[in-house]
């Protein structure tokens, strides 16, 4: 798994780093690390505006989030001292790491329930401010669907949603390249096997073929299914 999309310009690779994964898997410093990532650099002062926690208690996870390398010092402003997402990291589980495989569990965990949240909390707000917010355009989606792959055009499919999300991705960092009328968007997904189901019928994937990494035919819209 992966740290906020939209963080530093590199991604680091860390396999087995079970305590860096188990100071990530917090709230408050998740809301952090998405906040740095929105607006590119923020002072402990304006974290604790937009979280609506204290000052002293934004500074000491900043910190926190700084020893573990997820941020980084940005360039002094007179006495603000602001911070900056420092990179990206993806986060692999190594069994042969006592609590690596524990920890992004955690992790996940912690990153899921932010993500629901935040959507659970936009419909609510939705619902509350429905005078409001009538005629203005709010695209809001949820999607929930199956679907039968091999690891490999899973990790294709993965792959292209990326390639697709990219171009908007880089508006984060950029408002230059933001249209009149563009929103701060959230985009959360996941896929997971459902173990519940054997795997279909087969020669291993170690014994087939070079995997198939083209999405399957669609069939024809006038056709029935």
């Amino acid at each position: 798994m992966s740290t906020p999309e939209a963080g530093g310009s590199t991604t680091r690779h860390s396999p087995s780093d079970p305590e860096r994964m188990r100071a990530l898997a917090h709230p408050l410093r998740l809301a952090l690390l998405q906040f740095l990532d929105d607006v590119g650099e923020a002072t402990a002062t304006q974290c604790a505006k937009h979280t609506g926690e204290s000052v002293a208690n934004c500074s000491f996870h900043l910190r926190l989030l700084a020893r573990y390398g997820f941020i980084e010092p940005a360039e002094q402003r007179g006495r603000e001292r602001p911070w900056r997402s420092a990179e990206r990291t993806h986060f692999e589980p190594d069994p042969s790491v006592p609590g690596s495989i524990r920890a992004v569990v955690g992790l996940a965990e912690a990153t899921a329930r932010q993500e629901v949240e935040g959507f659970l909390g936009f419909l609510r707000e939705r619902a509350d401010r429905a005078d409001e917010l009538a005629g203005i355009p709010l695209p809001v989606s949820m999607t929930k669907d199956a679907y039968w792959a091999t690891p490999a055009e899973v990790d294709a499919l993965q792959q292209a949603m990326n390639d697709l999300l990219a171009p908007y991705v880089r508006r984060v960092r950029d408002d230059a390249e933001r249209p009149a009328g563009a929103r701060l968007m959230r985009w959360f997904a996941t896929s997971h096997p459902d173990l519940a189901f054997p795997p279909a019928p087969g020669p291993e994937a170690s014994d087939a073929p070079d995997a198939v990494t083209e999405p399957p035919d669609a069939p024809s819209p006038d056709k029935e299914a």
